[in-house]
């Protein structure tokens, strides 16, 4: 059913998630001693961020058929109207535009969409998660 390796789909929850926590800078640039800020600026989305960069990786490392079924995934998870993996991955096959890295970085909650789908096909990523803390 699914193809994709799914620690890599794991993998990219785990990134989506720290992507999706990111807020808007308090300044600009901070310069400041990093132990008077509690470490905050972790949370903060700065233009060079780290964590964006891992995620776009990610997504741009997909072959097609593995694009496919991630955009599958997040619409078998999220309310996009699918109710079965074959009519959500038709569909993701037909969009080429919907599976780009960027059309995918801007879904609000990418990381539990893809986590909902993978357990609506009966896959759950607490092994993996494990690994990467």
């Amino acid at each position: 059913m699914l193809t994709i390796d799914h620690e890599k789909v794991c993998y990219l929850i785990i990134k989506a998630r720290e992507f999706d926590a990111k807020m808007d800078p308090e300044v600009p640039d901070p310069g400041d001693n990093p132990t008077d800020d509690g470490d905050s600026e972790i949370l903060f989305d700065f233009p060079d961020d780290p964590t964006a960069l891992e995620v776009r990786a990610c997504l741009e490392s997909l072959n097609e058929d593995e694009a496919c079924e991630v955009l599958a995934l997040v619409w078998l998870g999220g309310d996009y109207g699918f109710d079965t993996w074959k009519s959500a991955l038709t569909a993701a096959r037909e969009d080429t535009e919907s599976r780009r890295p960027e059309a995918l970085m801007q879904i609000p909650l990418l990381g539990d969409y893809l986590e909902e789908g993978l357990a609506q096909l009966g896959i759950s990523c607490e092994d993996v998660e494990m690994d990467h803390l």
